[in-house]
């Protein structure tokens, strides 16, 4: 019944405004078409000059109403991102000003230099130094902006600090997951046919650098501070990890790893208590659109100190003892008698000729 209602509603405002336009030329020859025109150009000049009042306190409006509901307000959770957010402001200020005056100048000579019967318009063909002008000017700042985006990017995107801490962000439809090295601060190798089973992530077992890396879906810890390098690898289709508290996004494509790396400026409960949201939490989400689950891809990031940091750490278990239990030190041995199938499941997980 909606549909119908709403379907009804269109075809009534076509209908009216078909009549208005119908009316306007039944009007226009009544009274003359060259005297109609005349009318109808004083009155579109009128309304040029409404549109730019009512425009112009309409950007003012939605400003004050929704500048508050973004996360500019929040500011900007790590180092990058206030240089980030600093290059966005600089970019905001320098486009509004250019906004705002075009706006105002196209806006006020299409009311100012309407037709009128004593103006003759002017045949303004070219002019070489005004083409130079409106084109050098606008290059000059573009190319400023520009350097400073690859500037930016090339930092974020290149070496990490030595003392920066390495976790691996695997994307998956729909989901994230992470890898920490162990104390060898080494990620070890991975290889994509050994994802199976309870090795989600592929990982091989028989580099030794593996057998410390400890495996964490869906959240990650990371400490304030210190800078932070993530590894990004995606297993299906290209995905995007976007960090919008920390101004940063990287795309997550298969095959290709990519990285980025930040430096985290407030702790979880401290950005609690900046928001005023008791419920805040940093949220890692997919910013490429990679299936009809697209929606709930999430993660959260939980920003500890160091303390905190080491704590959890130290809670975590290397994921070569999820798999083999038995591997684990102090773990019972079982008593096997045919190694037959326990060597079969153990090469289900292990690359070929090893």
């Amino acid at each position: 019944m909606t549909k119908i209602l709403l379907i009804a509603i269109v075809i009534m405002i076509f209908i009216v405004i078909f009549q208005i336009s119908k009316a306007s030329e039944y009007v226009s020859i009544l009274k003359g078409e060259e005297k109609a025109r005349k009318q109808n150009n004083r009155i579109n000049a009128f309304l040029l000059v409404v549109f730019l009042v009512l425009g112009l306190i309409g950007c003012w409006w939605c400003n004050n109403l929704y500048y508050g509901k973004t996360l500019f307000v929040q500011g900007a959770a790590s180092e990058m991102g206030e240089k980030i957010d600093l290059m966005l402001y600089i970019t905001i200020a320098v486009t509004g000003v250019v906004f705002f005056v075009t706006q105002v100048l196209l806006f006020w000579f299409s009311f100012k230099y309407q037709e009128k019967d004593d103006r003759k318009a002017y045949y303004f063909p070219h002019n070489t130094k005004l083409e130079l002008l409106w084109t050098t000017v606008p290059a000059i700042f573009l190319t400023v902006l520009v350097v400073f985006g690859l500037k930016y990017w090339f930092k974020m995107t290149g070496e990490a600090p030595q003392n920066s801490i390495v976790i691996e962000v695997t994307g998956h439809q729909f989901g994230w997951e992470f890898r920490y090295p162990g104390p060898d601060k080494i990620l070890g190798k991975k290889d994509y046919r050994l994802t199976k089973g309870a090795n989600s992530l592929g990982v091989d077992f028989n580099d030794p650098a593996s057998l410390d890396d400890m495996h964490v879906p869906a959240t990650v810890h990371i400490p304030v501070g210190r800078p932070v390098k993530f590894v990004i690898n995606a297993q299906d289709v290209i995905h995007d990890v976007g960090l919008s508290h920390f101004r940063m996004k990287m795309d997550a494509v298969p095959g290709i790893p990519t990285t980025l790396w930040f430096t985290p400026l407030y702790t979880t409960e401290e950005m609690k208590a900046r928001t005023g949201n008791p419920n805040f939490v940093y949220e890692i989400s997919c910013d490429q659109m990679c299936g009809k689950g697209h929606f709930s891809m999430r993660g959260v990031i939980v920003v500890d100190t160091q303390e905190e940091y080491l704590k959890y750490l130290a809670t975590l278990e290397p994921e070569y003892w999820t798999i083999f239990p038995d591997k684990k030190p102090g773990a019972p041995k079982p008593a096997i008698t045919d190694t037959t199938k326990s060597k079969a499941s153990l090469a289900a997980i292990m690359p070929a000729g090893n």
